[in-house]
């Protein structure tokens, strides 16, 4: 043909198709010289295009898909204007870790106040600070414990109630010996033993309820050195016949059984026990310590409190230096106050007074606070008590 007639496009680059009227309107005006012939669109108009339908149609099909699912519409790359998905995925699993770290944290801490109850407790507003033992006596205090609540009493089920030893120890629990070392001639390994013998001694004086309750002592009296001049004997004779003279009370506490009962099993002990070098072959202990026993009217339901403190200086001798016998104990000193207890007997016995006794029964002479170790009173000191 002369005439320049465009080609038709034949759609399969994506376009969009053109009708014949459209067409035949474009053709007219080509042979008139009144339009261009159309161009098919370019290769990359094409892929475009095919690319715009294919989201836009995949978009669709998703929003079928997913009925009553609230999605967003599609949207080109880069159209969020917060940050890249990734970098909010990090920041939930950041979250996450976070969240298990404090778990872990939760979980360890309720297991501390479940084993120690005291941590949390003991700072509650009106909490009591009482409880819980109080660490071992390494040094001679300087003041006497602070008071009670005056109108917390001892009763059966709480005998140490408004007293500072409901803090001590128990027994022979709060008799601890030191580290031994070699001194004054004697092996770390005798003065081990005169540590060991000298704690049983004060078990078997103080704590004992063999001895508790008036019966011969005969085990404090077997760690005693036979040789030793005349300490046995005493002992012995004070037992079976007491006077004034001849006390079992200057190292045996003791009550009557008719008059006073221990409440329970438990008697609370506070005090230390130290060492030094004696003469060349031998070492002495130092013992100090308090003994509270909570008590029983028998036949009634009252209970008081008697307080003993002990001072007793023993030594372990080597045989083949003095007269002795091995690893028995020899008594170098004893001193002795008696709180809470009648003084004009000398029977033997501990008397205490209960808060039902008459004036009659009560201790005479100086107040003092017989739970204060800081003070030494006068050896076979029995006065009046400020407290039980």
């Amino acid at each position: 043909m002369g005439t320049n007639t465009p080609e038709r496009p034949s759609g399969d680059g994506g376009a969009a198709p053109v009708s014949d009227e459209q067409w035949a309107e474009l053709v007219r005006q080509v042979e008139s010289g009144g339009a261009e012939a159309p161009k098919e669109p370019s290769a990359r108009a094409r892929m475009v295009t095919a690319r715009l339908r294919a989201l836009d149609a995949e978009a669709a099909a998703g929003r079928r898909g997913r009925k009553g699912d609230q999605r967003e519409a599609w949207q080109p790359d880069g159209w969020r204007t917060g940050p890249a998905r990734q970098d909010s995925k990090s920041r939930s699993a950041g979250r996450r870790r976070l969240a298990g770290v404090l778990g872990i944290m939760v979980v360890a801490g309720a297991l501390v106040v479940t084993m120690r109850p005291s941590l949390v407790t003991d700072h509650l507003p009106g909490a009591d600070t009482s409880a819980g033992t109080l660490p071992a006596e390494t040094a001679p205090p300087t003041a006497a414990p602070a008071d009670g609540p005056v109108a917390d009493r001892p009763t059966r089920e709480e005998p140490f109630r408004g007293s500072p030893a409901v803090r001590w120890a128990d027994g022979a629990a709060g008799i601890e010996i030191p580290a031994a070392k070699a001194s004054g001639g004697m092996s770390e390994d005798q003065v081990e033993h005169a540590l060991r013998a000298t704690r049983q001694l004060l078990v078997a004086a103080n704590l004992d309820p063999v001895t508790l309750r008036g019966e011969k002592p005969r085990e404090a009296l077997e760690l005693l050195d036979p040789l030793q001049q005349g300490e046995r004997e005493h002992l012995e004779r004070s037992i079976a016949q007491p006077d004034e003279k001849n006390d079992p009370l200057m190292m045996f506490t003791r009550f009557d059984p008719d008059e006073a009962r221990l409440v329970g099993d438990v008697v609370k002990t506070r005090g230390r026990m130290t060492f030094e070098a004696g003469a060349t072959g031998s070492v002495e202990v130092h013992a100090d310590y308090t003994f509270v026993y909570p008590l029983l009217k028998p036949g009634g339901d009252e209970v008081t409190r008697t307080i003993v403190r002990r001072r007793l200086t023993t030594a372990l001798h080597d045989p083949q230096r003095f007269v002795s016998t091995r690893d028995k104990l020899s008594v170098v000193g004893s001193g002795q106050n008696f709180m809470n207890t009648d003084c004009e007997l000398d029977d033997g016995f501990l008397h205490p007074s209960f808060p039902s006794d008459g004036p009659n029964r009560r201790p005479a002479g100086q107040e003092v606070d017989p739970y204060d170790r800081s003070e030494w009173q006068p050896d076979g000191s029995c006065g009046t008590v400020s407290r039980t």
